[in-house]
């Protein structure tokens, strides 16, 4: 038995060897830029030599990438080398950036060209014939839309013969560097929620020309707003407005002053304080762009409080529940409480539950709060705009339906420790099943909702908690009141073999969850992300039959560990395979795929052209893991009569796809006070606030708010 087994495993095994391979490349094109991986060693490989690595980016026009602190929003590339033992790869030698304004925000990065240096380090006694380079470069490349890319390059740079090659890239990139001065004095203090910069000993060529001030460190100031320096003689001075998300206060700070001509020189102060505290510098309001009145609901009722906006997301929560996307997790729910015979059983378990919610709603909320306040976009639901993530749900979500299907326990793949723990302690198990609700409830947004997120974003911290632990406990407090309520025990039915059999019909409502993450992530990276998850699954599928199965456990102490070993290769190879699948993007982007159905590609400068032009414009700020987005959008906005109406009243119909991260979508939907998906806005023709409508859309609430608009002449 054991060696038929064995047989069946290598045979599984040369099945997948054709899928393992992987291939290299030195340049990448995208239709946004070029990114090619370029050597310098003018004197060869060795110990104390110069030798440079660098990764040039060649800009398509009108797009960017990012500096070290991208500014308002965006993520500077990142640059993961792969080099034999010994040799060290340095930090990259950014070039001075330019300020790239992108509406309302300041953005600090390149267009065109630019070559992104490394210095390399080699050990004494390297002798090998060439040394092996291997990088992994992640960058977000911006115009009106950002989209994450990635590349994988590698070269064999010859050990004794000099590369010289791209000398002339490396001497220019070198002259783009930001010089330190020696003599330059630098003292910087805080006056009234500004940071005041003094510098002294610059050299003269600088001397009464403009100046340009780029902190390194991110969050600190307000990017956008207008800088006010003079020239007193020699000395040079900046006053720069704090960021009202500022939550540091650093007593020291790195940053570098850029020349008209893109020279710059480096500077290190130290800031005399006392800085005002995190989230009391008042917000400015915007005069050298174009401001936007605050958006206004159908009904007409404004923004709520604070105490209004924890009634709200109470609600929500509540409503939350009636959801599609938490229906896998109310079928663990409704076994669990069947399985539960006494009351106390019953309380405590509602408790851990309440627990497991609570904490996770406000983990994932502190977490996308200290990202925002790092200049990040984003909002209710931001960590489904991950690959990694959907598929870790997928997985998790596959585990779960395998293991309610019967085909294997975790007990039997647990250390008798781990296993041990579970049983002492039971309710674990509900308080992780309060974690999964709220990973799975992510991509839905209730009513009630959509407001009182959005004004937890402009709330202090410790108040926009609060809003979120609400959530949290209104999505708990039905299981709560169940729990506490003794009829409920009568009218539940008595545990018996009836259990078995709908505990394996519940294993489908997580396949079908599988299925949608799957259509998620083949949105994110295309038909190769898809298939490469299908292959994980299968993999994974497998080592749990490998290891769970009958034969495995009666089998000999070596066959055992030899099946494990294998069974965990074939899952670890599969893995490696998928991963470089999962960092590329897809490769037609969202804008093509939105101009389908009468849909145009949404950018804030195409609503205020149409506006101009005195057409009305309605939008669908959606993404393809919100649920609630996808059942509206096959609905009430296909809906025949309404699309009658969109066109009787001749609005424009834009679709902005916030499946991925992008910077310029997240600031329109901060703007309308909003901060998640679904989001609909109608804007009216000439200018004007839109008409925000509910997230769970109707035909007649579009249609009432369409009635408001005149008919198209």
């Amino acid at each position: 038995m054991v060696f038929e087994f064995l047989r069946r495993i290598a045979a599984f095994s040369l099945l997948l060897a054709p899928l393992l391979g992987a291939s290299a490349q030195t340049e990448v094109r995208t239709e946004q830029l070029r990114a090619e991986l370029l050597a310098h060693a003018p004197e060869g490989v060795a110990a104390g030599k110069p030798v440079w690595l660098g990764l040039l980016l060649e800009h398509a026009p009108h797009w960017h990438t990012y500096w070290k602190n991208p500014g308002d929003s965006g993520l500077p590339t990142r640059l993961q080398w792969s080099l034999p033992p010994g040799v060290d790869a340095g930090e990259i030698q950014w070039p001075v950036p330019q300020r790239l304004p992108v509406g309302p925000l300041m953005n600090f990065g390149y267009e065109g060209r630019v070559l992104l240096p490394v210095q390399i380090q080699v050990p004494a006694g390297f002798d090998a014939a060439s040394l092996s380079v291997q990088l992994q470069a992640d960058w977000l490349v911006c115009k009106e839309v950002c989209l994450p890319q990635s590349g994988r390059f590698s070269l064999q740079l010859p050990t004794h013969a000099a590369t010289s090659i791209n000398a002339a890239v490396f001497e220019e990139a070198q002259r783009r560097q930001p010089q330190s001065v020696p003599g330059a004095a630098a003292s910087a203090r805080i006056e009234e929620h500004q940071l005041v910069l003094d510098v002294k000993g610059l050299p003269a060529a600088l001397h009464g020309a403009p100046l340009g001030f780029f902190p390194e460190q991110p969050g600190i100031i307000d990017n956008a707003a207008p800088q006010q320096a003079r020239w007193d003689g020699g000395s040079w001075q900046v006053k720069v407005p704090l960021s009202p998300e500022r939550d540091q206060s650093p007593p020291r700070m790195d940053a570098v002053l850029a020349g008209a001509q893109g020279e710059g020189v480096q500077l290190g102060f130290e800031v005399s304080g006392p800085w005002p505290a995190p989230g009391s510098t008042p917000r400015r309001t915007p005069v050298e762009t174009e401001t936007v009145a605050p958006a206004t609901s159908v009904s007409g009722t404004p923004s709520p409080a604070f105490g209004l906006a924890l009634l709200l997301a109470l609600g929500g929560g509540m409503l939350l529940n009636l959801m599609p996307c938490v229906f896998p997790v109310l079928s663990l729910k409704l076994l669990g409480f069947v399985a539960h015979h006494g009351q106390r059983e019953r309380v405590a378990a509602a408790l851990a539950y309440t627990a497991g919610v609570l904490l996770s709603f406000v983990a994932l909320a502190a977490l996308m709060l200290a990202l925002r306040a790092g200049g990040e976009q984003l909002g209710w639901g931001f960590q489904l705009q991950s690959p990694a993530f959907v598929t870790a749900l997928a997985v998790l979500f596959t585990l779960i339906g395998l293991n309610l299907a019967g085909q294997f326990e975790f007990g039997t793949l647990l250390p008798s420790g781990l296993a041990g723990l579970q049983l002492r302690h039971p309710l674990l198990d509900h308080a992780l099943t309060g974690v999964l609700a709220v990973a799975v409830a992510s991509p839905c947004t209730a009513p009630f909702m959509g407001a009182s997120v959005g004004v937890a974003a402009t709330l202090p911290t410790a108040q926009a908690l609060a809003v979120f632990g609400a959530l949290g406990l209104g999505m708990a407090l039905p299981y709560l009141a169940a729990a506490a309520w003794p009829g409920l025990t009568r009218a539940l039915p008595r545990p018996g073999p009836w259990m078995a059999q709908l505990r394996t019909l519940l294993a489908f409502p997580m396949f079908a969850t599988v299925v949608w993450l799957l259509w998620v992530l083949g949105q994110q990276t295309g038909l190769d992300g898809a298939v490469a998850l299908l292959g994980l699954l299968v993999a994974l599928a497998f080592a749990l039959w490998a290891l769970a199965g009958p034969a495995f456990r009666h089998s000999r102490r070596a066959a055992r560990a030899g099946v494990a070993v294998l069974a965990l290769a074939v899952l670890a190879l599969t893995l490696h395979w998928a991963l470089p699948a999962w960092r590329e993007a897809p490769a037609a982007n969202g804008m093509a795929a939105a101009s389908t159905e009468g849909w145009e590609a949404w950018s804030a400068e195409r609503v205020r052209a149409l506006q101009a032009q005195g057409r009305p414009v309605f939008v669908d700020f959606t993404a393809a893991w919100c649920v609630t987005c996808q059942i509206n959008k096959r609905s009430a906005l296909a809906d025949a009569t309404l699309r009658a109406d969109f066109e009787l009243h001749g609005v424009t119909l834009l679709r902005a796809d916030w499946t991925r991260r992008d910077a310029a979508i997240g600031a329109e939907l901060a703007r309308l006070g909003r901060s998640g998906v679904p989001v609909y806005a109608l804007y009216p023709a000439g200018g004007g606030a839109p008409q925000l409508l509910s997230e769970v859309l109707s035909v007649a609430e579009v249609r009432a708010a369409l009635a408001t608009l005149p008919a198209k002449p």
